[in-house]
């Protein structure tokens, strides 16, 4: 029998209140009082390899759900580890409650096992770090959850002392907040927006972050729709407009990037709508063309960018009022759009001798329903996927780009499969992240996921190795795999593992993984040179 409802059981029951379902992490002393708070409150507790995985596993959640990812680690180390995560959140702007378990409120301060200043380690990368205390534990959680989910969303670091947790709750379980929206931009800054779109000749949009947190997603289709706009998009942006539309441009910045160059330098005004700079700096790719930038922040960018005009606000606010102004009057046509389209993709896929990454990428895209979910790590694959797939659906094509960590793709699939159980989906990662965070296949395996993870097996750290090449430096230390590929194991942590050397075994192996209820790793043994060609052009 439990004794009377502690502090812990409280902040169960305000986590659940406000949507939570699963919280991701590992245990330790100091936490176990949280944890058989979950137990007993009907909250899911999934154990990760590793803490900052489950930092990852919480951002996705975020993003998916639209209620703040939970992830939870014990003092010093944990929470350390659990900071990589924290930070992804951070700069993908995520909402997500990180909370630390910490030593009795006593010992705050002192030298003691294991503990750290955990307010100052977490106060760089998230919107707040707060203290729950006796007696202020309801009212912070509801301060937190309102400050991660208020516009731009991101992570709020909570440190739970174990007295805490454990102390007989005296407060209710209180009111769930929503973010603060923000202010709805003037009217003469839309008035102004409209004038520049109405005197431009050949916009083109650019589809940022930001507008991953739209309340109403179809607003951008609308947009563009009846204004007839171009676009293009950041690599997290993809999918907010389906990209078989006959303006889509395809993603910026990525693989055959002087491509997308090209076309935009030809454009007399850049509309940037949701454009975040924490994927990629304007200055990197717009030259001289003016920019018209649609936000929920002000534009941040080097002096060498003409910023024509710039609507500040509710990013849903400002869309629906340019969405509504009379259809624009352009020079574009559909077909110069279609053929720099072509174009774009042909220069994606070189002539290739061997199995060839983005052979390899295209199988997994057309064996993927439409609307299944990829979920994807960073390395020189993450530069030929974004620029290669062509994503249908908000929500479905998920990567950290403005954090860039590695070691992102497992913890996000296992986060999505558990978030979307009705969707298919696919983690397509490279085999350094495999080395960095393949213990996350025994979670996936211990939750009886049915997720395919594909691993794109060169040998190296490819994207690293053509920056080496490029700046005409040796390569060295970045050899993932000493002589010759050898044959797969049968398993990793009781996971089946199937070889594929062709795009005809990879194409089999998929197929079988996706209809199984079970998770399955794919090692794709492929041929890196066509990333000398395509990344970094």
């Amino acid at each position: 029998m439990r004794p009377p409802q502690t502090n812990a059981d409280l902040i169960v029951r305000t986590l659940r209140a406000a949507r939570i379902t699963h919280g991701f992490g590992i245990p330790s002393g100091n936490v176990l009082p949280l944890l058989d708070a979950m137990r007993a409150g009907g909250l899911d507790f999934v154990l990760t390899a590793h803490e900052g995985s489950a930092g990852f596993a919480a951002d996705v959640m975020g993003r998916l759900t639209g209620a703040p990812g939970l992830c939870i680690a014990t003092l010093g180390p944990g929470a350390t580890n659990l900071t990589t995560g924290v930070g992804d959140a951070y700069l993908d702007r995520s909402p997500l409650l990180a909370i630390t378990c910490n030593v009795p409120t006593a010992q705050l301060g002192r030298r003691i096992q294991m503990a750290i200043d955990h307010h100052t380690l977490f106060r760089p990368i998230t919107k707040a770090s707060l203290a729950l205390r006796r007696g202020r534990v309801a009212s912070v959680l509801a301060e937190a959850i309102e400050i991660a989910l208020s516009e731009p969303a991101g992570p709020v670091h909570l440190d739970l002392p174990e007295d805490v947790a454990t102390s007989p709750a005296t407060e209710d379980v209180p009111p769930i907040p929503e973010g603060r929206s923000l202010r709805i931009a003037p009217d003469a800054a839309i008035e102004r927006a409209a004038q520049r779109l109405r005197e431009a000749r050949r916009p083109v949009a650019i589809v940022g972050s930001s507008a991953m947190r739209l309340r109403n997603p179809a607003v951008l289709r609308e947009l563009i729709d009846r204004h007839r706009l171009p676009f293009a998009t950041t690599t997290m942006a993809k999918g907010l407009v389906d990209e078989d539309h006959p303006l889509a441009l395809g993603c910026i910045e990525r693989a055959r990037r002087q491509v997308q160059r090209e076309f935009l330098r030809g454009a007399d005004l850049i509309v940037g709508l949701g454009y975040d700079v924490v994927e990629v700096e304007y200055e990197a790719w717009i030259g001289n063309v003016p920019l018209l930038a649609v936000d929920v922040d002000p534009v941040d960018a080097d002096r060498s960018v003409v910023i024509a005009h710039e609507v500040v606000g509710d990013l849903d606010a400002s869309l629906e009022r340019l969405a509504r102004l009379a259809p624009l009057r352009h020079e574009w046509a559909a077909d110069p759009v279609a053929r720099h389209r072509e174009r774009f993709q042909q220069a994606l896929r070189p002539r290739s001798a061997g199995f060839a990454p983005h052979q390899a990428i295209d199988v997994v895209r057309d064996l993927l329903p439409r609307d299944g979910i990829l979920a994807f790590d960073v390395g020189a694959h993450t530069h030929q996927i974004a620029s290669q797939w062509t994503a249908h659906e908000p929500k479905t094509f998920l990567i950290t780009n403005g954090w860039s960590s590695m070691g992102f793709g497992i913890p996000a699939a296992i986060a999505a499969k558990l978030a979307r159980p009705d969707r298919a989906v696919v983690a397509l990662i490279g085999d350094g992240c495999f080395q960095m965070t393949c213990g996350e296949v025994a979670v996936a395996r211990r939750l009886e996921l049915a997720l395919p993870i594909v691993v794109l097996d060169d040998g190296w750290l490819s994207l690293i190795q053509v920056k080496q090449e490029r700046r005409r430096l040796t390569v060295y230390g970045t050899d993932v795999r000493r002589g010759d590929a050898l044959e797969p194991p049968a398993h990793y942590f009781g996971v089946p593992v199937v070889g594929a050397r062709s795009a005809g075994d990879l194409g089999k192996a998929l197929r079988d993984a996706l209809a199984s209820d079970h998770p399955t790793i794919i090692e794709a043994l492929i041929d890196p040179r066509q990333y000398g060609e395509t990344v970094y052009d």
